[in-house]
């Protein structure tokens, strides 16, 4: 059936009431008052209720419900939807309303050269806000195109803190010392196994739940976007580095272990899914600080950028998806500025402008840890002498204490629920 601007007449007026009426989780982001914004993340991260959050905040301050245009272009009605169907939009709204309209575009990636027409509107002084699943769009290319003319953002699931704040926990003052340290660790406990994405809080089958979504991801994001043919070999890939998450593997090494499973794949095609699951922002990928640029392209270290998605993998992962979690914790506040560490000597997390390492233990204290506390401890003592470290760490699931070295520095044992509320 050929969009027309009926099609949209219909669309624009279901995204009005849904405006209205959605309840949502007020999540912690700073809108610029007069700024576009085009926000990317994986698939359930909560990306379209940063949009609603925006559309409510502007109502509050007297923009009109009939000013608002959201559309979902997953909506099935808009398939097959070309570029040039894009200029219907104002079309249809002009032949209804007569105000300015503030425009709402959830997965707007969809229609291939969405970017030219947000320019346009843009350069018409009209307000735009963008939400896609697929991290291209942050892209020097994409970014070009745009001209300068809109500010980005990655929109992760929620943090702990924001879960929970979701799950109706308030923190009071000193928390850690009274009886609200109990439902912290055991949210957290949820949490670090099932992750952080928002609407998967109102379901008690949360495997099931968190299938359907990777299948989404997969089939919708990466298989279909990018014509991938050999879907074995990219769900063997995907398998392949949950079972490695916590240690760096070549595209090689994954290649090899996929054939004596009697499937043929050639190493760039894992290179290839890989890069499709990065811009799916289903995983980020980490570079060993030390080593040559070589293999800092083919020797990384790869995350999944919620850990629900890395637990269906998993059968007893709890060492995992710990250093799964404090991966994600510091990629947000980091970004490209994280590092691992691995020459003579392992250190799981480095950001070298803040002169800070991280370690990722799930016990280093009590009975036959003492070869554990040595190894984690002996790391980050060998890494200060060579960078001269500002601050040292070591997370563990919920184990507290310091380590005060010959120089007088100090290590820090900081359970992952306190550290990640810091």
């Amino acid at each position: 059936m050929a969009i027309t601007k009926e099609t949209f007449r219909v669309l624009i007026r279901e995204g009005q009431e849904e405006v209205r009426d959605v309840e949502f989780f007020d999540r912690p982001f700073e809108f610029e008052e007069n700024g576009r914004y085009v926000l990317v993340g994986v698939r359930q991260a909560g990306k379209s209720y940063m949009l609603y959050k925006r559309a409510r905040q502007m109502m509050g301050k007297g923009c009109l419900l009939e000013d608002i245009i959201y559309i979902n272009f997953d909506d099935e009605r808009l398939m097959g939807m070309t570029a040039d169907d894009f200029d219907l939009i104002l079309q249809s709204y002009q032949s209804v309303y007569s105000g300015t309209p503030v425009f709402f575009f959830d997965e707007i990636q969809n229609v291939e050269g969405w970017e030219h027409f947000a320019r346009r509107l843009a350069n018409k002084k009209y307000l735009v806000y963008i939400t896609g699943s697929n991290a291209k769009m942050l892209s020097r290319d994409i970014q070009t195109v745009l001209g300068g003319r809109f500010l980005d953002a990655l929109i992760y699931p929620y943090t702990f803190a924001e879960y929970l704040a979701a799950s109706g926990v308030a923190l009071e003052k000193e928390w850690q010392y009274g009886g609200q340290r109990a439902v912290v660790q055991k949210l957290f406990a949820d949490y670090m196994k099932w992750g952080g994405f928002p609407e998967l809080l109102l379901f008690r089958n949360k495997r099931n739940w968190l299938n359907s979504l990777y299948d989404k991801i997969l089939l919708g994001d990466i298989i279909q976007r990018n014509k991938v043919k050999n879907e074995n070999a990219l769900r063997l890939t995907m398998k392949r580095l949950a079972e490695n998450v916590m240690q760096p593997i070549s595209y090689n090494r994954i290649a090899n272990v996929i054939r004596t499973t009697g499937t043929s794949i050639a190493v760039s095609s894992v290179s290839d899914y890989v890069r499709y699951a990065v811009d799916a922002c289903m995983i980020f990928s980490l570079e060993n600080y030390a080593s040559k640029f070589v293999e800092k392209e083919t020797v990384k270290k790869h995350y999944f950028v919620d850990n629900g998605l890395l637990s269906i993998f998993l059968l007893d992962g709890n060492s995992a998806l710990l250093e799964n979690l404090c991966a994600i914790h510091l990629h947000k506040k980091y970004g490209d500025k994280l590092y691992f560490y691995n020459k003579n000597i392992e250190v799981d997390f480095l950001i070298v402008d803040e002169g800070y390492a991280v370690q990722v233990s799930y016990s280093i204290y009590g009975d036959g840890k003492q070869e554990t506390f040595d190894r984690e401890t002996k790391a980050l003592v060998q890494l200060d002498k060579y960078l001269s470290l500002s601050r040292m760490i070591i997370v563990t699931y919920d184990e507290e204490g310091v380590v005060t070295l010959d120089n007088g520095k100090q290590i820090e044992v900081i359970p992952v629920w306190k550290w990640l509320l810091e």
